[in-house]
């Protein structure tokens, strides 16, 4: 399927790789449809890439790159709508806003993303009574991020 965003141009996704939102992010309740762009050199940053809307397109980092001791406390009932077998198939991704000074860039550990990786069925977890706040600060821990090549590239995590 091709998919043509503002970001990246024409896509060429896969129809087994696209994400669907039962709970969607909020503010952006009308975007359902999502893929994963990784480009290397972005790591350990991701695309959350709407198919619905070629200009939407939120920045992830798997939240235990950046803060080690993150952990999602989730009623099971609340993940229900994924279709969950195993928790090992649950990803999770936190939304970072970087503001044009990159020092003071923030990531959302309040409301994770929770993505089935098997089903590729998603949501937004708000943790109303986690100590996690929606602008966590990240710029003293990007420096152990990783860096890579520049290579892009479409795909899910595995």
């Amino acid at each position: 399927m091709k998919v043509i965003t503002e970001r990246f141009g024409e896509l060429e996704i896969s129809e087994d790789l696209i994400i669907t939102m039962t709970k969607p992010i909020l503010g952006f309740e009308h975007l359902r449809k999502y893929v994963i762009v990784e480009t290397d050199d972005f790591e350990p940053f991701k695309w959350f890439q709407s198919i619905d809307d070629p200009g939407a397109a939120f920045v992830i980092i798997n939240p235990l790159h950046f803060f080690h001791d993150y952990m999602v406390e989730v009623n099971p009932k609340e993940i229900e709508e994924l279709n969950v077998v195993k928790v090992e198939d649950v990803l999770t991704y936190a939304i970072v806003t970087i503001p044009q000074d990159y020092t003071k860039m923030t990531a959302n550990l309040q409301g994770p993303v929770l993505i089935n990786s098997v089903t590729r069925l998603a949501k937004q977890l708000v943790m109303v009574n986690s100590h996690y706040k929606i602008k966590h600060r990240m710029f003293e821990t990007v420096k152990s991020a990783k860096t890579a090549v520049p290579k892009r590239k479409v795909l899910a995590e595995v």
